[in-house]
Order: C-alpha cells, then structure tokens, then sequence
C-alpha cells in the first residue's frame, strides 16, 4: 500500500505542470498589462507635446501681424503669410519634439470661418493630423476694480488646435484575451490661446 501511495505521489505530486499552466494563463494577462502601461504612457507624452506645439504656434500667431489676414490666399500655403508661419511654427514644432508631422509642412489651408483657417495632413500617419488656427477669437475679462468699478474689457486672441492621430499598439495584444476587441486610432487634441500682440 505504501508503494502505491508513493508511485501516485511521484506521478501527481509534482509542480512542474502546473507551474507550466500558471505560466500559460499568466503570460498573455502580463503581456497585456506591459503593452497597456506602455501604450498610455506613450500616449499621455503625446498630448503633452502636442500641448507645447499649440502654445508655441499660439505665441507666434499672437506676435504676427493681422493687416494681411483680408488679403486673398497666395503660395503653396493657400493662405495669408501670417497664417502660413503658424502652420511652419506648429510643424517644426512637432520634428523638434520628434513627432511625426504627417506631412503638415506641405498642407494647404481650408477656410475654416471668419479669420480662421484649418490645415489638414495624413501622410505617414494611421489618420489625418489636423491644425486649426483661429485669428479672430474673442472673450471678455473683468478688470480690477481700482480702473472703474465692474469693467469688462474684449480681449481680442488667437486660438490654435491640434488633432492628432494615435495608433494604440495595445489593439495587438489585446486579442490575446479578448479575441474580437479592436482598438482603432484615435484622436488626441490640445488646444492653446493667446491674446493677439499686433
């Protein structure tokens, strides 16, 4: 009897397979969650640089003169030279902080409203790159009160957003678990604006 609970023992007792199980199921939940926290890292860094391509084509929309704003397109830009030199600054921008441009430095403008244009790329990225720049936006601020009691003053800015588009690599692995989950591009968007100088 002994023998017997020694042979069953020796042959069901061992880890070894079940350590090749628990590595089986473990494996493709780590996977994921390496490529996840990888994925949205990358992604968050991406929209903090998009954030520093919008503030900085804000600033120098900001210093750029409008007087040329009401002159008709001209140049490969398809727009005023003022607004050319936003796009130029929100694209070196972009090579500067190494993220792909999309090809946005050969963009022609479209009308995107009064005083606004857009400028849209796709090239060499999983969607299209779109650049809004917005000459004529206007808001109202409160004063201190020492000016005049409750003044308001229209303050006369430029706004400038930026779509981006962004391939998740975590779509790959998550099929791993879930057979039919499908992450498409998406959009990551910043947004910056700055009270017009000239």
């Amino acid at each position: 009897m002994a023998a017997r609970s020694y042979i069953f023992r020796s042959r069901f007792g061992e880890d070894s397979g079940a350590q090749i199980a628990e590595f089986a199921v473990s494996l493709p939940l780590l996977a994921v969650l390496v490529v996840g926290i990888f994925d949205f890292g990358s992604a968050f860094t991406l929209k903090q640089k998009l954030g520093i391509v919008a503030g900085e084509a804000a600033r120098v929309a900001a210093n750029q003169p409008t007087s040329d704003l009401t002159n008709p397109a001209s140049g490969s830009c398809n727009a005023p030279a003022s607004i050319c030199a936003v796009r130029d600054a929100a694209e070196s921008t972009l090579v500067s902080a190494k993220v792909n441009d999309c090809g946005l430095a050969g963009a022609a403008a479209a009308s995107a409203g009064t005083l606004a244009w857009s400028f849209t790329a796709s090239s060499g990225c999983p969607g299209s790159l779109q650049l809004k720049i917005e000459r004529g936006l206007t808001y109202t601020v409160n004063l201190p009160s020492p000016p005049m009691p409750s003044a308001t003053e229209t303050v006369e800015a430029t706004k400038i957003t930026i779509d981006y588009p962004y391939k998740w690599t975590f779509s790959n692995v998550i099929t791993l678990l879930v057979s039919n989950a499908n992450y498409l591009p998406s959009t990551i968007s910043s947004a910056a604006v700055m009270q017009n100088l000239n």
